[in-house]
């Protein structure tokens, strides 16, 4: 993986006080990421703090099972976050970090990006991307590795679930050798495959059983299958008593039937506005796909939030989504 080691690490021992976030609606790799993280500057004496724009979902709180992550405007003030370096993880996007992005605005000292998504945006930042790692927390791991940190347990937990996430439990296209190399390196230091998997999968309530039944009710096909997409509304939260967070991978459901091609998912956001979450097993690029609606993300998955009315948007989604999947793009 071609970054600039020996820069990156050089900026991390310059600083002493770092502050790290990632992307609204957090997910394993998000967190993850943020926690190796933590654990690399924890062993090179520094000070950091970790504080995101969204609550961290209540499925994934066994990754911080020291609640060391704080939300903005919730646990600190935006003005209280302050520190000597800014390191974003997981995303290269405005728009995916919400409030954090005003944090980012008014930052006077250093900020860095590591990730691994293919678009970015101009965020006045050092840019520490590899866009072939199929999850940032392996490239958290690497550095680890490159810096000399030995890999703790809760790292390497933390770390694991990062890359099994983003791999889909290592059957996407994007799990490579070298994901099984670093997996054996994380297990080695103490991640607990079964424990992990147990924790993600393992705890469904009947709200999210629920909700997920609706979401499959609700899919619809077209050009013989190859196309399926469904949708959650905000009333189905309270109706199947599930949280948003329920939503997490829901898209993977309709990917999961056969002969589907390219998926499509609309959640709607209790503030407003709607969730897109695109995947595909072809050759629609979901991050083109996404960038017609302001979002982006990788190839074979990709999400965009847009605000607008329910039925105009849907219709503008099949027929991008429709238009992909004939191989003549067309704009949104």
């Amino acid at each position: 993986m071609n970054l600039d080691w020996d820069k990156l690490i050089s900026i991390l021992q310059k600083h002493d006080r770092f502050v790290l976030t990632s992307h609204i609606r957090p997910d394993c790799d998000a967190l993850g990421s943020e926690l190796g993280m933590a654990g690399i500057l924890q062993a090179m004496g520094k000070e950091f703090m970790i504080v995101n724009g969204h609550q961290t979902p209540p499925i994934l709180t066994f990754l911080d099972p020291a609640q060391t992550i704080r939300v903005v405007s919730e646990h600190i003030d935006a003005e209280d976050v302050s520190g000597d370096c800014l390191i974003i993880l997981d995303t290269s996007a405005w728009a995916q970090l919400g409030p954090m992005a005003d944090v980012l605005r008014r930052w006077t000292g250093s900020k860095i990006v590591i990730d691994h998504h293919v678009g970015e945006d101009d965020l006045g930042a050092q840019f520490f991307k590899d866009t072939s790692a199929e999850a940032t927390g392996h490239l958290v791991a690497l550095l680890a590795k490159k810096a000399g940190v030995k890999m703790t347990k809760t790292m390497a937990t933390s770390l694991y679930a990062a890359i099994a996430t983003d791999t889909g439990w290592f059957r996407f296209a994007s799990t490579t050798s070298d994901t099984y190399r670093v997996i054996a390196e994380l297990v080695d230091a103490g991640a607990s495959p079964s424990s992990i998997y147990g924790d993600l999968y393992e705890r469904d309530t009947i709200g999210r059983v629920r909700l997920r039944g609706r979401i499959l009710a609700r899919v619809q096909t077209e050009s013989n299958g190859q196309l399926i997409h469904t949708f959650v509304r905000k009333d189905d939260f309270a109706e199947s008593g599930a949280l948003p967070s329920d939503t997490e991978d829901a898209i993977n459901l309709a990917l999961a039937i056969e002969g589907t091609k390219v998926a499509f998912i609309m959640i709607e956001q209790m503030k407003g506005g709607f969730k897109i979450s695109f995947r595909s097993r072809c050759h629609v690029d979901c991050n083109e796909l996404a960038r017609q609606f302001g979002g982006g993300g990788h190839r074979a998955a990709a999400g965009a939030f847009v605000e607008a009315e329910f039925g105009e948007l849907q219709a503008r989604v099949l027929q991008a989504t429709r238009a992909a999947l004939a191989n003549k793009p067309i704009h949104a």
